[in-house]
């Protein structure tokens, strides 16, 4: 059983790829050819921003937005610790402080209630992580007033709609499948703050064959400053009016996107009936699900559930033929390139006992079934 079935998504797909890859190969335009503008126009109509703009990875997008918001070295942009590493390091990379705060502990994501207190007079920006596919709270988030980059690498495709009020409600109830009735106005991952940056590395809810990423806002300054930075910092050919990077998407990963997103619908549907399927046959096991708040959904880019005992039950899952990874082992502020003399309990916690099943919208109930049959026998 794959962790990611990739393999059976091209099957499905595979005419219209090969085609969009075989138009690149006839024009010859490899970089900035006309499938980068094409998917870019795509992706802004999806999200719902006037600008996208393509880059080389999910990282550099992150560096990039962090380049665009011409901070001074040393200003503080306050994360969270548990999250992949290009987080912090996109912030360092471009000579900032990164702030750590604390996650929610049934979510994982950063926890909004610690951020007022981590505000100094040097913080500048807030980089919130939509981790495993949910976005954080992000309404909260703006209202404090700070640009925000929602990192959006694990959640392109989540939606997050309800006002706030609904969250007075119980936490950790599972959203219904499709969308809210009752006139909220849907909003998408990516275009909920000054920056959404997602990533297309192949694993991700849209990924394509190598690395590449993208960058959203409805602001034009900033939108014109990504587009010169993502080209060395050229206003035109030759003209460097700030300092940039080699920072483009190039257009063959561009095709291999467009490909993809002719069923992109149909996966997301899939991936939130996977995953509630999933969180319904868990739900009984001694184990702790993660919490999809009321008002949004979560597209799953990883189904990760907490279990003690994490290296007798990831070990009796490899030997019944079930991969599992761990998302992630060790939250960054415990890391050595980004290590902080803090205490962030929740995220230390959590990466004690994080363990991701296999996940992909094309995974089948059959293969469902034998994943949780695996996981009982090994929590007993």
């Amino acid at each position: 059983m794959p962790f990611i079935d990739l393999k059976s998504q091209y099957a499905a797909l595979k005419t219209s790829i090969d085609a969009r890859i075989q138009r690149v190969l006839d024009h010859g335009q490899y970089i900035m050819g006309p499938e980068v503008k094409e998917l870019e126009t795509a992706l802004a109509a999806r999200v719902g921003v006037k600008h996208c703009i393509t880059v080389a990875s999910g990282t550099e997008a992150l560096l990039i937005a962090l380049m665009s918001l011409d901070l001074q070295p040393g200003d503080e942009v306050i994360t969270t610790p548990f999250t992949f590493a290009a987080t912090a390091e996109t912030i360092v990379l471009a000579g900032l402080k990164p702030v750590f705060v604390d996650i929610e502990p049934d979510s994982c994501n950063i926890d909004v209630s610690k951020i007022r207190a981590a505000i100094t007079p040097r913080t500048k920006a807030i980089m919130p992580v939509s981790l495993y596919g949910q976005v954080a709270d992000m309404d909260e988030i703006n209202a404090l007033g700070l640009p925000v980059i929602e990192d959006a690498a694990q959640s392109f495709g989540a939606s997050y709609w309800a006002p706030q009020s609904l969250r007075s409600g119980p936490q950790g109830a599972l959203p219904a499948l499709g969308r809210p009735g009752g006139g909220h106005k849907v909003r998408q991952s990516c275009g909920l703050s000054t920056w959404g940056a997602t990533s297309f590395f192949p694993s991700k809810p849209l990924g394509c064959y190598g690395d590449g990423g993208a960058l959203f806002t409805d602001d034009d300054a900033l939108a014109q400053a990504a587009r010169e930075i993502r080209v060395h910092g050229q206003s035109q050919r030759y003209t460097h009016t700030r300092l940039g990077v080699g920072g483009r998407m190039d257009t063959l990963q561009c095709a291999v996107v467009l490909g993809k997103l002719e069923r992109f619908d149909w996966e997301i549907e899939r991936r939130l009936a996977i995953g509630e399927r999933y969180q319904r046959l868990l739900a009984e096991l001694p184990l702790q699900r993660l919490a999809v708040r009321q008002d949004r959904d979560c597209v799953w880019a990883q189904f990760t559930v907490m279990v003690d005992e994490r290296a007798k039950v990831q070990a009796a899952l490899n030997a019944a033929g079930i991969p599992t990874a761990i998302h992630y082992p060790k939250p960054l502020h415990r890391q050595p390139a980004y290590a902080q003399d803090v205490s962030m309990p929740q995220a230390e916690r959590a990466a004690e006992r994080v363990i991701s099943l296999p996940m992909s919208a094309d995974l089948t109930e059959a293969q469902q079934d034998q994943v949780v049959q695996a996981l009982m026998q090994a929590l007993e």
